[in-house]
């Protein structure tokens, strides 16, 4: 909490003003919650599999899964939506798992590229499925509240492995289910 206060003072305000007395706490309270993805385990979310999928073998998607997480550079937010996809063999996973693996990763410092990387391969390691296809548009606070200052500049990061790298047809597929509204 002395962190906080020290920035608070280098900023050019008094931490003990009435207004700012409790500030350190809830920063630190905020931090706490913000990287709370440092303490999950993307494997044991992924453990627990179905394998009565009764013939199931096509793709296996969530779109919309939010994206809260900040930037390894300035730590400044980026916000924004993945598309995850696996094209399972012989076993699934619950999907809320699937959004639980976006949201480990998302809570520690990042970048978005190797945040997408990471989904894949956890996926991909996991759960042995034939493919994995990974996209996230999201926008920078990094890039709108600091430096170039443009706002509603998206950036679109995606990674595919698998059936999904080799298969341009079911590439297309992915990004097209990922366009849909």
């Amino acid at each position: 909490m002395e962190a906080v206060r020290t920035l608070i003072a280098w900023a050019g305000d008094d931490p003990l003003r009435e207004g700012l007395r409790d500030t350190p706490r809830r920063v630190v309270e905020a931090y706490d919650e913000w990287f709370s993805g440092y303490r999950g385990d993307p494997a044991a979310e992924l453990g627990r599999t179905f394998e009565d999928v009764q013939g199931y073998d096509d793709i296996v998607m969530l779109r919309d899964i939010e994206v809260e997480s900040h930037c390894e550079h300035h730590m400044a937010p980026f916000i924004g939506k993945a598309y995850v996809a696996y094209m399972p063999t012989n076993k699934v996973v619950g999907i809320s798992k699937l959004a639980r693996v976006v949201e480990i990763f998302a809570r520690r410092l990042q970048t978005q590229e190797a945040l997408t990387q990471q989904i894949v391969d956890a996926i991909a390691d996991e759960l042995k499925p034939a493919g994995v296809a990974v996209l996230i548009d999201a926008e920078h606070q990094c890039m709108t509240n600091r430096g170039v200052h443009h706002r509603h500049v998206s950036t679109i990061t995606s990674q595919f492995a698998g059936v999904f790298r080799s298969d341009k047809d079911l590439q297309k597929r992915f990004l097209d289910f990922c366009n849909r509204r």
